[in-house]
């Protein structure tokens, strides 16, 4: 059931530890990787599904944050800043009143996936079904993701139902950090720091859980040592980003 959903969080907030001293100074989300921040990257896979609104949380650096979007014409921002920073569940909490009433797509802002013939957000709005669905993550196959080196999170039953890596077991996908949330999934919660793997418990022990598999690429940039890694494979690879950002 293909539905229209045109709006979407960037979750901006966080201290970056992993990647220091990169972020000593900068917030994760705009450090360049291959002439581009990560950020942008994320935006532009907003705007190339014409999304209308983007709310962008913001915490660690915020100002840089606020600074940067100034300079972007599209998508259109919101910036919903934290004190003190919420984790990924507080900060979607955070922002439903302008997130609004019906389902968004919510996307790490320092993720970066590499769209092919079909892109993520278009398979995601393709599968997404609110009569069953309270949330559809974007999984990555663990052998091709590049960068990532853990034994995966979810395994996908044949009715597209995802399933959690039982412990001591691999499995064979990996998050994204890419996925469709309702707001009756955050029903009840306050604003508090949590992380949205409560949410995901939740919504699976309804059996409204869902995974679509990433039909195209993605790239963990999680140190700093990762950056040239990912920078010399997108080179390789033809990266679309390179030729926007001189276009």
């Amino acid at each position: 059931m293909t539905t229209t959903i045109d709006r979407a969080m960037a979750l901006a907030a966080g201290y970056g530890t992993r990647m220091r001293p990169l972020t000593n100074s900068v917030p994760k989300p705009l450090i360049e990787v291959a002439g581009r921040t990560l950020l942008d990257r994320t935006l532009d896979r907003f705007e190339d599904a014409g999304l209308e609104r983007v709310v962008v949380n913001t915490h660690y650096l915020g100002e840089q944050i606020v600074d940067h979007l100034g300079k972007r014409p599209a998508p259109a921002t919101v910036i919903s800043p934290e004190d003190p920073l919420l984790e990924t569940g507080g900060g979607v909490v955070n922002a439903l009143e302008l997130l609004g009433d019906d389902a968004f797509f919510v996307a790490n802002s320092d993720t970066l996936w590499i769209d092919r013939e079909t892109t993520a957000l278009d398979l995601l709005r393709k599968t997404w079904d609110g009569d069953k669905m309270d949330a559809v993550l974007l999984l990555h196959p663990t052998e091709t993701a590049v960068g990532y080196a853990g034994t995966g999170d979810f395994h996908i039953e044949t009715d597209g139902r995802a399933r959690r890596r039982i412990q001591g077991e691999p499995a064979p996908y990996v998050f994204t950090g890419v996925q469709i949330l309702h707001p009756r999934v955050l029903a009840g919660e306050e604003v508090r720091p949590f992380s949205l793997n409560i949410t995901y418990d939740k919504a699976l022990a309804k059996g409204r859980l869902f995974a679509v598999v990433n039909p195209g690429e993605w790239y963990h940039v999680g140190t700093p040592e990762s950056v040239p890694l990912v920078e010399g494979l997108l080179a390789e690879r033809g990266d679309p980003a390179a030729r926007r950002a001189t276009a």
